[in-house]
């Protein structure tokens, strides 16, 4: 689907910015000229003696296109919360937003935790096709307490996760046994819930100056070495969600060198953003980690340099209006995303040298997919990171508006 674009289809873009997967499943940047037709499919090699005589022809030198982008990891509404956002909507705003995967968390409700709530998901499958992604769930209605049947549901899940912390480091344990030899993967959210309280803020200097309650760094990186060693215990390929502490990077790269399998993610706001931020007290920024400090930003951006942090989650978690309009310490966690995330990116770390663009993009859609075991997407996601738009309601696909970006000129949008 077409968004906004100062440029009428049939065209034909000329040196586009190429950003697809390699031999070794590797961003490799390269050049081309791009036709479009005027069923807005992307073509190249194309023959030139077959394009219409109504082709435009743009010359602009920045257009980019890449492979389409994975979200690992999102919440859906439905069921259970559909005035928040529909499927239907879920699956425009990631196509608005270049992403050809979403995998979908399973804190629905019903949660995805048995064969009778995949059903319904098979159903979403056949009418959405594969850009939806389930996850099933480690625990019975998401609670920590049983395990779900993990080879029951392994066939028509991506992998396993609560998407919560789970104190039981004993059911965990369990679990990891259990889904390693099903060739799944099992995603943990590491927060120790006795030192995280109720933190709203990274403890430090800006918690104090804004009077908002802290949440110690220790919150999670207590709960992150631990589960790596359980890691270390079971061999079980393991992935951490939602990643904000310099010190959780460290122990990610250490236990990487020491060869256990893990991988890591970050979400796509706390790289664009810090505790400093939450000067205006805007609820659509409190979340769950909450945002850490200037160097641990830096230091995340630096882990996705390194290779330490694996992927960029978007994590949308749609929210109805009067859910958010509330003091910023009873606010609900969670921000939309999808259709905001790569122009945001884009500009706070391409454009600032943070990043270069494969290095954004390996983490957007490469990394993802080899942490799925999917094969790397294909060339599909055509970006202007030079057009501007603002973001209103009528430009965004979600009923829900939780977002700090609303109402905000943004530089950079999806065309294809």
């Amino acid at each position: 689907m077409p968004l906004e674009t100062s440029t009428a289809y049939p065209v034909i873009y000329k040196q586009v910015r190429t950003l697809d997967a390699d031999s070794s499943s590797n961003i490799a940047e390269t050049f081309a000229d791009v036709f479009i037709d005027s069923d807005c499919k992307i073509h190249l090699n194309f023959d030139q003696s077959q394009i219409p005589q109504e082709t435009n022809i743009d010359e602009r030198s920045d257009i980019v296109l890449g492979t389409g982008l994975i979200d690992i990891y999102s919440t859906s509404s439905e069921p259970g919360h559909e005035s928040r956002e529909t499927i239907s909507e879920l699956v425009q705003a990631a196509k608005n937003g270049g992403f050809a995967t979403v995998g979908v968390l399973p804190n629905t409700q019903p949660a995805i935790d048995d064969i009778a709530a995949l059903e319904f998901w098979r159903n979403v499958q056949q009418k959405h096709g594969d850009i939806i992604q389930p996850w099933g769930a480690i625990t019975k209605g998401l609670e920590g307490k049983q395990l779900t049947d993990l080879s029951e549901l392994s066939e028509s899940v991506i992998g396993f996760t609560d998407s919560k912390p789970i104190a039981n480091l004993q059911l965990v344990r369990r679990a990891m046994e259990y889904v390693k030899p099903l060739g799944k993967l099992i995603a943990l959210f590491p927060q120790n819930p006795e030192l995280a309280s109720s933190g709203v803020i990274r403890e430090g200097k800006w918690s104090l100056q804004y009077g908002l309650t802290g949440y110690p760094a220790a919150a999670e990186t207590t709960a992150l070495a631990a589960l790596i060693e359980l890691v270390r215990l079971t061999k079980a390929p393991t992935h951490f969600m939602r990643l904000s502490t310099a010190q959780s990077v460290e122990l990610i790269t250490q236990a990487k060198n020491d060869g256990l399998p893990v991988t890591a993610s970050t979400t796509w706001l706390h790289l664009c953003h810090c505790d400093r931020d939450l000067s205006t007290y805007d609820p659509n920024l409190r979340l769950s980690p909450p945002l850490g400090s200037e160097s641990d930003r830096l230091a995340l951006i630096a882990g996705i340099k390194s290779g330490a942090i694996d992927s960029i989650a978007i994590d949308h978690t749609p929210c109805a209006y009067e859910e958010k309009v509330v003091p910023f310490e009873v606010a609900p966690v969670g921000a939309i995303g999808l259709e905001f995330a790569l122009p945001v990116l884009w500009q706070n770390l391409v454009i600032t040298g943070l990043l270069t663009a494969s290095e954004l993009w390996q983490a957007l859609s490469v990394n993802p997919a080899k942490i799925f075991g999917l094969t790397p997407p294909k060339l599909s996601t055509l970006f202007d990171p030079s057009l501007e738009w603002l973001a209103k309601d009528s430009a965004i696909t979600s009923q829900s508006r939780n977002s700090n970006y609303m109402g905000r000129s943004l530089i950079g949008k999806v065309l294809v």
